[in-house]
Formats: C-alpha cells, structure tokens, sequence
C-alpha cells in the first residue's frame, strides 16, 4: 500500500474509532443527560425543564442535576429553551428542546415562566403530569405557562398550572429584588418534616413572593424579608404591603409569606403527584447549602425514598451562577457545555453590556 493509502486507511479507522471512545454525556444536540453513578436514585429517570428569562434556571439546574446524578444515582436530563442554530436562549418561550424525553420521564424538575410550547411538547408534559410523576417545581414555575387569549393551543388552561398542580399561582413580588433578600425561616411544626432535615441558614438574593397556597398544602418555610441583600441583614420591620389575594394591609413580615410547601395533586384518571414548590430557587439563591438541601431532599420525598440525616449536596463541579436579571443570560452556548467536567466561569461567556442610558 502506498504512504498515502497508508495515512487514509488509519484517518478511515481513528473515525470508526471515535464513536466508541468519545464520552457520551449529551443525550441529542438538544439536551444532556447525566448517566448516574450508584446511589438511591438508581433506575429513576429526573428530566428537568429550564426556560425562564429571568432567574437563570438555565444554570441552576444543570448543577442540581449533576449533584442528583453524581451523588445519589438518578440519570438526570436537562432540557433547555433553543435558539434555531441550538444555542440556549431562555427568552425563546415556545421552545424545549428534546420534548420526547418526557415520554421516560419518572419525575420534573421544573424552572420555567410564562412558557408557550407546541401542542406535541405540552401533550408530553400534560402526559407525565398525568402518570402522577414527582414534580420538585422552583422560583416562577408558579406561573409556568402563559397563553394569550386567542392562542390556538389546546392547553390553555395550563396557566392555571401553578395554582391546580402547584399550589399556587403568581400573585406579586412581595419582597423587592435587588433590595432586600429572603432569609427562610422554618414553619413551626414542620421542624420533623423529611425534606427539612438537616436544612439550615435557607438564604436567597432573590427578593420573596406573595404566595397564599390552597387549602390541603403543607408549609415548610417562610420567607423574612430583610432590610439589605446580605445574610446578616435584620429582618424589615417598616414595610407595609397590602395583599392582592384580599385586599388586606399587614407589616411585610407579619405575618411572612411561605417560600415552600408540599402538597398531593390528584389527577382526574385516579393517579397523585407528590408536589413540592418553591417560590425561591434563582440560580444565585443555589449558592445556599440550605436551599439546596432542602430542594434536594424534596426529590428524595416526592420519590417516597429515604431522606438522610444530612444529604450530600457539594457542588460536582465549581458553580458561579450569573446574576439574575432580564436579557442576562450567557449567549453562544449550548447544551453541551453543562457537561461534567466542564465550569462555567462568571461572565464568561458574558451578557452583552447594558445599554448606557442617554443624556436628557
């Protein structure tokens, strides 16, 4: 054979080659799938569904999911919303990327606002919700769909999502973001509740919801609002807020909202989902051992599994979350880059920059 022959037979060879060495950690260009190591989750299949513009749930999620993966045995897929060209952009609201893997979805993990997916993807979600899967549901999925009068789509009535499934709906900001931070403080007589165990210092940057959970809901926590953006920050004594549910004024934390609660939503055709909800959870409040504790023992409960004393919960790989804000996700990438192994450095990629506000 002669040396040219020779170099194209071993480039044919590298490429038959490559598919077996290669790592697989994406599930299709669309979404990524950790492949779990052993641990109590071992058999469930968690898909996770990000698409807010606001909260960056577009990296939070993917870093639970590797702790769910890595420490404790689920195989966790994360689907994101897609530009055309497969970049992820949280502001595409009718997009989700890889909607047939809810058709193996045991549980959801959600962190979405205001979504207006195609009828095939929202026949899948309906369909898992149906089954009764776990749903673990942070930050703005109370308000996860938004279906503009007139909209053709056979799911309307999924904006009513949060208050049916979830518990709640949104109502409005209770605490303001940016200015005064949420410190969670157990309810009493939830102290011995599973998901509570060994959860403590539940701190978020984000600012607390008005939340009134309907009857039947357990509350685990509510949220002080505080007078600054640091943990230290006393609790906000001044504010009066006056409640949109009953038109009712009251000192912001007299009483507090609730941030978290469980509760059984029970399916027309007989099945239950075993919901728990969130109004904290932006990418930035997951910095908090406590929150992600706390999120993290909901899907061992909502699964029915044993929750230990003090759940693993340490980063799999360094997680330096973007601050939250509109139009502030990181542009040009894509599912790939959540992969293990890799880190995503604050600003990098960057947002663009603000526009400079213009001389009056």
């Amino acid at each position: 054979m002669s040396p040219r022959g020779s170099i194209l037979l071993l480039r044919l060879l590298a490429l038959i080659a490559a598919p077996l060495t290669a790592p697989l950690t994406a599930a299709t260009t669309t979404s990524i799938t950790y492949e779990p190591k052993p641990g109590i989750g071992a058999s469930r299949h968690l898909v996770f569904l990000t698409g807010d513009e606001e909260y960056r749930g577009e990296e939070g999620l993917p870093m639970l999911a590797k702790i769910l993966s890595q420490r404790h045995g689920f195989r966790c897929t994360v689907l994101f919303a897609l530009n055309p060209d497969g970049t992820i952009n949280p502001d595409a609201n009718a997009s989700l990327g890889d909607g047939a893997v809810l058709d193996t979805a045991d549980g959801l993990v959600l962190a979405l606002r205001f979504r207006q997916w195609p009828d095939a993807d929202m026949k899948r979600f309906a369909a898992a919700v149906a089954r009764g899967v776990p749903i673990v549901a942070l930050r703005t999925s109370t308000h996860a769909f938004r279906f503009p009068a007139g909209h053709p789509t056979a799911y309307a009535a999924f904006n009513d999502f949060g208050r049916t499934v979830l518990g709640e709906n949104w109502v409005s900001h209770w605490g303001a973001n940016r200015r005064g931070a949420t410190r969670g403080i157990i309810e009493p007589g939830a102290e011995g509740d599973p998901i509570l165990r060994g959860v403590t210092d539940i701190f978020g940057d984000s600012g607390a919801y008005e939340a009134h959970p309907v009857a039947g809901s357990k509350i685990l926590a509510r949220g002080q609002v505080l007078t600054g953006m640091k943990p230290t920050d006393g609790p906000d004594t001044a504010q009066r807020k006056v409640r949109k549910a009953d038109n009712i004024e009251q000192g912001i934390n007299d009483p507090m909202m609730p941030i978290a609660w469980t509760r059984l939503n029970r399916n027309e055709n007989g099945t239950t989902n075993r919901v728990f909800c969130t109004t904290m959870g932006a990418a930035t409040d997951l910095l908090s051992e406590g929150l992600r504790r706390m999120v993290v023992n909901a899907v061992f409960w909502s699964f029915g599994l044993e929750v230990p004393a003090e759940t693993d919960v340490r980063y799999v790989d360094p997680y330096e979350p973007t601050a939250y804000s509109f139009k502030g996700y990181r542009r040009g990438l894509v599912p790939a880059d959540h992969a293990l192994g890799k880190t995503l450095r604050a600003g990098d990629p960057a947002p663009p920059a603000a526009p400079k506000a213009k001389k009056k």
